[in-house]
C-alpha cells in the first residue's frame, strides 16, 4: 500500500489547494442559475419529498410483515439518499481526470486532488441532507447513541467514494469504456440493493447478489438507525470494511502503474 500512501501524503500537503478546488466545484454546479448555492440541494430534497407525497400520502401504500417500517415513502428515502450520494460523487470522480486533463497536461499538479474535489464537493451537498433527513426522523429513531453510527457510516461512505471514484478515474483515462459501463451498473445498481424493498423480501439464494453492491451494508446501517433507533449489524461494518481495503488494494496497484502513462491518456 507505499503507492497509496503517498497519495493520501500528498491529499494531505495540498490540503488548503484542495480546499479552493472544492468551493470552485461547488460554485461551478450552481453558476448561472436562479437558486444559486439552493439548486444542489434542492434536487436531491424535491426528489425525497415526492417520493413521501406520492407513496405516503397518495396511495399511502405499506410494506409486509418484516420490514423496517410499513410506510413505503419513508423506507424509500433512507436508503435513496445515500444512494444518489453515492452515484453523484463516484460518477464525478470518476470523469474528474478526463475533465482537468488540459489542465493536468500543462501543470504537474496531482491528479488525486481533481478526484478528491469532486467527491468532496458531492459530500458537502449530500451529507448535510442525510444528516436533515436523520433529524426528521427523530419520532422514529430517537436521538441516542446510535446517531455515531450514523456519522460513521457517513465516513465510511465517503471514504468508498474517494477510493473508487479516483480508481474510476485512472480505469476511465485508460479506457473511456469505463465511463459508461460504470453509467449503466449505476443504473441498475438501485435494483440490486435493499433500497426499493427490504433485503427480507429478496429471494434468499440469490442474496448474495446484493452484497456485491458496495452500498448494500452501507444502506443496512442506515436503515437500522433511522428507522429502528437500532445499532447497525456487526456484518455492515465489517462488509463496508471489507470493500474499502478490497477497493484501496486495487487502486494502489492502478496508480502504481498508470503513473507514467496517466497524463499521456487523457
Amino acid at each position: 500500500m507505499f503507492t497509496l500512501l503517498t497519495e493520501i501524503k500528498t491529499l494531505w500537503k495540498s490540503r488548503a489547494l484542495l480546499w479552493v478546488l472544492t468551493r470552485r466545484e461547488l460554485q461551478a454546479r450552481h453558476t448561472g442559475t436562479a437558486a444559486g448555492i439552493a439548486w444542489p440541494y434542492l434536487q436531491p430534497l424535491l426528489t425525497v419529498a415526492a417520493y413521501y407525497l406520492v407513496f405516503d400520502v397518495v396511495f399511502s401504500m405499506r410494506l409486509g410483515e418484516g420490514a423496517p417500517t410499513r410506510a413505503v415513502g419513508t423506507f424509500l428515502i433512507v436508503g435513496a439518499l445515500p444512494w444518489m450520494a453515492f452515484c453523484d460523487a463516484v460518477s464525478r470522480g470518476m470523469s474528474s481526470l478526463i475533465e482537468a486533463g488540459g489542465l493536468l497536461q500543462k501543470n504537474p499538479l496531482p491528479p488525486v486532488l481533481f478526484v478528491s474535489r469532486s467527491v468532496l464537493a458531492s459530500t458537502l451537498i449530500y451529507g448535510p441532507l442525510i444528516l436533515l433527513v436523520a433529524l426528521a426522523y427523530t419520532p422514529l429513531h430517537g436521538m441516542g447513541w446510535e446517531m455515531l453510527a450514523l456519522m460513521a457510516l457517513l465516513v465510511f461512505q465517503l471514504l468508498i467514494c474517494l477510493l473508487l471514484g479516483y480508481l474510476l478515474a485512472v480505469l476511465a483515462a485508460a479506457l473511456r469504456d469505463t465511463v459508461q459501463i460504470v453509467g449503466f451498473l449505476l443504473s441498475v445498481g438501485i435494483y440490486l440493493s435493499p433500497i426499493l424493498f427490504p433485503i427480507t423480501l429478496f429471494p434468499e439464494q440469490w442474496r448474495w447478489v446484493l452484497w456485491l453492491n458496495p452500498m448494500t451494508a452501507l444502506v443496512q446501517g442506515y436503515q437500522q438507525i433511522l428507522l429502528q433507533g437500532a445499532w447497525p449489524a456487526a456484518s455492515a461494518w465489517w462488509v463496508t470494511l471489507g470493500w474499502i481495503v478490497f477497493i484501496a488494494a486495487l487502486l494502489n496497484v492502478a496508480v502504481k502503474r498508470s503513473r507514467d502513462q496517466l497524463v499521456d491518456w487523457l
